[in-house]
C-alpha cells in the first residue's frame, strides 16, 4: 500500500499522455509530446544517451560543489546570527533580500564578473541554495530548550561549550531539512546556470536548450526526465542522510 498511491497516479499520467500524444495530436504534430516508450527507446536508449550521461554528471557536480560552499557560508552566517541579537536584525534582512532577488536577472551580470563557466554556475547554486539553510539552521539554534539553557548558565558554561553540546545538536533536524531542500534547489541552479552560460563543456541544461531548437523531442522530453530524476535522487539521498546522521546523534544506541 506505500507504493500503491504513487504508482495509481503514475498509470494515470501515463495513461492522460498516450491519449494527447494519439487521440488529441496529429501525427505532424505528435513532436510536441511524444509518448512516453518513443521517449524510452529513442531519447534513454537513443544514440545521444552518452552525451545526456556526461552532461548529467558536469551538473551533478556543479550542484554539489554549489551546495557545499552554500552549506559552509549558510551554517556560520547562522551561527553569527544566532549568538548576538544585533548581528540576527543586521544580517537576516541581507538573507531574506538574497532570497527574493529574482536569480535570472542577476545571471548576466554573473556571466560578466566570473566569466560563463564553471565559476559561475556553481556561484548562481549559491545563490539559490542558501537562504533554506541559512534559514533553518538559526531556527535550529534558536529552537533549544529554555530549561536546558538555563541549566547550562547555571554550571557557567562557556559559548562555545552552549553551541557544541546543547545547540548544535538540537539544530541538527533543522539543519538536514533546509540541506535537504537546498539540495533540491543547487540541481534547478545547476540547470538555469547552463541555460545561460552556454560555453565550456556542456551539462544538462544546454543540452536540453539544444534539442528544444532542433526539435528533437525524444531527446528534449529524455534530458528533461534525467534532470528531474537527478534533483529527485538528490533530495532522497540528503533525507536517508538525515535519518542516519539525526537518528545517531539522538539515539546513541541504535548505531550498534
Amino acid at each position: 500500500m506505500r507504493f500503491g498511491g504513487p504508482l495509481a497516479v503514475l498509470a494515470a499520467v501515463l495513461g492522460v499522455w498516450y491519449l494527447v500524444s494519439y487521440g488529441v495530436l496529429e501525427p505532424s504534430r505528435r513532436f510536441l509530446l511524444p509518448p512516453p516508450h518513443v521517449v524510452i527507446t529513442d531519447g534513454l536508449f537513443g544514440p545521444n544517451v552518452p552525451a545526456m550521461f556526461e552532461a548529467l554528471g558536469r551538473t551533478t557536480v556543479v550542484a554539489l560543489t554549489g551546495l557545499a560552499i552554500a552549506f559552509v557560508i549558510g551554517v556560520v552566517w547562522a551561527i553569527a546570527m544566532s549568538q548576538e541579537r544585533w548581528a540576527e536584525r543586521a544580517l537576516f534582512p541581507y538573507a531574506v533580500v538574497l532570497q527574493c532577488i529574482p536569480i535570472l536577472a542577476l545571471v548576466p551580470l554573473i556571466g560578466f564578473w566570473f566569466g560563463f563557466g564553471f565559476t559561475a554556475r556553481v556561484f548562481v547554486c549559491v545563490l539559490i541554495a542558501l537562504f533554506p539553510i541559512v534559514s533553518n539552521t538559526l531556527f535550529g539554534l534558536k529552537s533549544v530548550d529554555p530549561g536546558l539553557r538555563r541549566l547550562f548558565t547555571l554550571h557557567h558554561a562557556s559559548r562555545l561549550t552552549v553551541l557544541r553540546k546543547l545547540e548544535a545538536p538540537a539544530a541538527l533536524p533543522a539543519v538536514f531539512e533546509g540541506l535537504r531542500v537546498a539540495a533540491g534547489l543547487s540541481v534547478v541552479g545547476a540547470i538555469v546556470g547552463d541555460f545561460f552560460f552556454k560555453q565550456g563543456e556542456p551539462g544538462i541544461g544546454i543540452l536540453i536548450d539544444t534539442f528544444r531548437a532542433r526539435l528533437q523531442s525524444p531527446e528534449l522530453f529524455a534530458s528533461i526526465l534525467l534532470a528531474s530524476l537527478l534533483g529527485v535522487l538528490v533530495f532522497l539521498v540528503f533525507g536517508l542522510l538525515s535519518r542516519k546522521v539525526v537518528g545517531r546523534w539522538y539515539n546513541p544506541d541504535d548505531s550498534h
